[in-house]
C-alpha cells in the first residue's frame, strides 16, 4: 500500500502534509515551495501546466488560465480554458494530480491514498464533487475533513493534556468558516460549525477593483469591467494592495497602461491607506458576526467560557480581522498556529490517525458533527402553505455523528399502497428550497384509510459522512432503503452489471419486459416509480442479496408494472 496524505486545496493555494517520525511534514513541490498557487493553465503548446507556472503566465493569458476553482465547487457552471471548457472537479483533479505527483517525488513512493480538507460549510454536493476530483487524480480520498477541524488538530496535537473550548475563526481566499471545539483528555470534540462558502478574501480584492474601476470612470470616462485584460491586472493591483497593507499604513497603486480609450493610453494611479482599505473591508467582515453567534448557540457555550480563539486562513493575516476577532470575544486571539499551514499539517495529522501511525489509545483522536440537518419531504396537517412539501428533520444541525434517528410517518391518501421517500438537506421549511440528496420507494403498504397504517423511517449517519435511510411497514415488517454518501468516498455503481451476477438469468425476463414498459411513454410518476423499482431489484443483484429479498422486489417490479399497464 502507497502513501497517504493530508491536502489542503484551497481556493488560493494548496498545501500538502504528510506525517513522519511523529510530526506532520509538509511536503514541497518541485521548486521547493510549500505554498502552491490553486491556478491550473495551458502552456504555449496547449498541454496543461499547474501552480507557480500557471499564475505567472495569468497577466498575459488569462483566457488560457483558471483561478479560485473552488468557489464553483457543486455550482454545475464549467470554466473555459483555451477552446476547451472544463468541470470544477475537472480543474481541482489537475490541482491534486500535480500535488500527487510532486509528493510522489518528495516520499519516493506511491502516494494512491488523500485525506483532503473542505470548508466546514461545504455541501454535499460540493464535498462529493471534491471527492470526484481526488478521484480523477488518481486518489482514493479515505477522509474528508472540515478545514476548521483540521486546524484544530494542528493546534491540539501538541496540546493534548490540556482541557479547553476552542473557537476556529477560519478565514480563507474563497470561504470563511467557524467552528467551536472542546479539547479534554486527548480528545478533539467538535461542538458546532457554521459558515459562508462566498465569502473570503476574494471579496476584498473585489472591493479593490471596484474602487479602482469607479476611478477609471470618474478620470476617463470608460468602463472597463468588459476588458478581460485590464481587469486582470486591476485584480492583481487588488491583490498587492491588500497584502501590502497588513504591514504598512499606505500602498500606492500605478499602472501605467491599464488600457486605452480612442487611442490615448487609460492609467491608474491612486494611493490607498489602511483605513480606506479597513472602511471598504468592513462590512464583509461584520458578516461572520452571524456565524460566530450562532456557533456559540448551537454549542451552548458562551463568549466567555471559550479559553482560545485561533485564527487560520491567509485573509486573518490582515490586521483589521485580527483587532475584529479580538473585540469580538474581549481577548486577542491565540498565535499557537501558522495560519496558512495549520489546515494542511491537520489534514497530514488525520492521515496519520487513519494510517495507524497515531493511535487512539495514546494519540488525539477528533470527533465531528453534521454541518446540515437532514429530513424527509412530508405533508403536514392543515398544509395550506406547501401543499405536501415540507422539510421534517431527523437530524438536526450540529449533531454530534455517529448518530442514528427514528421517526414515525402516517399513510396521507386513501388505500395508499406505496410512499416515494424523498431525502434533503438543510433546515428550510419547504423541502424542495433544500438541497435534494436522493429517494426510494417503500411498496407494500396494507391499502387502508388515510392515517391507519404506519412507517417508521431512520437515519443513521456516520462519520465518513454516509446516510443510511431505512423505511418499514410497521404492520407487515416490508422494507427499503437508500445510501447517500454526502462526504465519503462513495464508488458510482453501474446498473448494467447486475448482468454479471451468478442468479441474473432467473429475473433477466422480469427486468428485460420491464424495460420495454419503460421505453413507452409514460407520465412522469408512473415512470418514476416503476424506475426506482427495477433500480433496487438491480442493485439487489448487484449486491448479492439473498433470494428471499430478491423475490420481493421482483414480485413489487411485476405487481407495479401489471398495475400500469392496466390504467393504461
Amino acid at each position: 500500500m502507497g502513501y497517504i496524505i493530508g491536502i489542503d486545496l484551497g481556493t488560493s493555494t494548496t498545501e500538502a502534509a504528510v506525517f513522519q517520525n511523529g510530526k506532520p511534514v509538509l511536503i514541497p513541490d518541485h521548486s521547493g515551495d510549500v505554498i502552491v498557487p490553486s491556478v491550473v493553465g495551458l502552456d504555449d503548446e496547449g498541454r496543461i501546466i499547474v501552480g507557480k507556472q500557471a499564475d505567472e503566465r495569468y497577466l498575459l493569458y488569462p483566457d488560457r488560465t483558471v483561478k479560485e476553482v473552488k468557489r464553483l465547487m457543486g455550482s454545475g457552471q464549467k470554466v473555459s480554458m483555451g477552446q476547451e471548457q472544463y468541470t470544477p472537479a475537472d480543474i481541482s483533479a489537475e490541482l491534486l494530480s500535480s500535488v500527487k505527483h510532486y509528493a510522489e517525488n518528495f516520499l519516493g513512493g506511491e502516494v494512491d491514498r488523500a485525506v483532503i480538507t473542505v470548508p466546514a460549510y461545504f455541501t454535499n454536493q460540493q464535498r462529493n464533487e471534491t471527492i470526484e476530483a481526488g478521484k480523477l487524480a488518481g486518489l482514493s480520498v479515505e477522509r474528508i475533513i472540515n478545514e476548521p477541524t483540521a486546524a484544530a488538530l494542528c493546534y491540539g496535537i501538541d496540546h493534548m493534556e490540556e482541557e479547553s473550548h476552542i473557537l476556529v475563526y477560519d478565514f480563507g481566499g474563497g470561504t470563511f468558516d467557524v467552528t467551536l471545539l472542546e479539547l479534554f483528555e486527548g480528545v478533539l470534540e467538535v461542538k458546532a460549525s457554521s459558515g459562508d462558502n462566498c465569502l473570503g478574501g476574494k471579496d476584498f480584492d473585489e472591493k479593490l477593483v471596484q474602487y479602482f474601476l469607479d476611478l477609471s470612470r470618474k478620470n476617463y470616462g470608460i468602463d472597463l469591467k468588459d476588458d478581460i485584460y485590464a481587469m486582470v491586472k486591476l485584480k492583481d493591483a487588488a491583490v498587492k494592495c491588500k497584502i501590502a497593507l497588513s504591514s504598512r499604513e499606505s500602498y500606492e497603486v500605478l499602472i501605467p497602461m491599464l488600457s486605452q480609450k480612442n487611442g490615448v493610453p487609460v492609467s491608474l494611479h491612486t494611493t490607498v491607506s489602511v483605513s480606506d482599505f479597513n472602511e471598504r473591508i468592513r462590512g464583509l467582515v461584520e458578516k461572520t458576526r452571524e456565524a460566530v453567534e450562532l456557533v456559540l448557540k448551537d454549542g451552548h457555550v458562551s463568549k466567555d467560557k471559550i479559553d482560545l480563539v485561533l485564527l487560520t486562513g491567509g485573509s486573518t493575516r490582515i490586521p483589521y480581522i485580527k483587532q475584529y476577532v479580538a473585540e469580538l470575544f474581549g481577548k486577542e486571539p491565540a498565535e499557537s498556529i501558522d495560519p496558512d499551514l495549520s489546515v494542511a499539517l491537520g489534514a497530514g495529522i488525520q492521515a496519520g490517525i487513519l494510517d495507524g501511525i497515531i493511535s487512539h489509545e495514546t494519540g488525539i483522536m477528533i470527533t465531528d458533527v453534521a454541518p446540515y440537518a437532514l429530513g424527509v419531504k412530508t405533508v403536514i396537517e392543515d398544509d395550506d402553505v406547501f401543499n405536501g412539501d415540507y422539510m421534517d428533520i431527523l437530524i438536526p444541525r450540529n449533531i454530534t455523528i455517529p448518530v442514528t434517528r427514528k421517526k414515525r410517518y402516517y399513510t396521507y391518501s386513501m388505500f395508499q399502497t406505496k410512499c416515494e421517500i424523498e431525502v434533503y438537506q438543510g433546515e428550510k421549511k419547504k423541502a424542495t428550497d433544500n438541497a435534494f440528496l436522493g429517494k426510494f420507494m417503500l411498496s407494500g403498504i396494507p391499502p387502508k384509510m388515510p392515517g391507519e397504517e404506519a412507517v417508521d423511517i431512520e437515519f443513521a449517519y456516520d462519520v465518513n459522512g454516509i446516510l443510511k435511510v431505512h423505511a418499514r411497514v410497521v404492520s407487515t415488517g416490508e422494507a427499503a432503503s437508500i445510501v447517500i454518501e454526502t462526504a465519503g468516498a462513495g464508488e458510482t455503481v453501474d446498473l448494467e452489471t447486475w448482468k454479471e451476477a451468478s442468479n441474473a438469468r432467473s429475473y433477466r425476463s422480469t427486468i428485460r419486459k420491464t424495460e420495454k414498459l419503460l421505453a413507452r411513454e409514460l407520465d412522469g410518476e408512473d415512470r418514476m416509480f416503476l424506475e426506482e423499482c427495477l433500480r433496487e431489484l438491480k442493485l439487489g443483484l448487484i449486491h448479492g442479496e439473498d433470494p428471499e429479498r430478491l423475490g420481493t422486489l421482483e414480485l413489487e417490479l411485476i405487481d407495479l408494472a401489471e398495475e400500469i399497464k392496466w390504467l393504461q
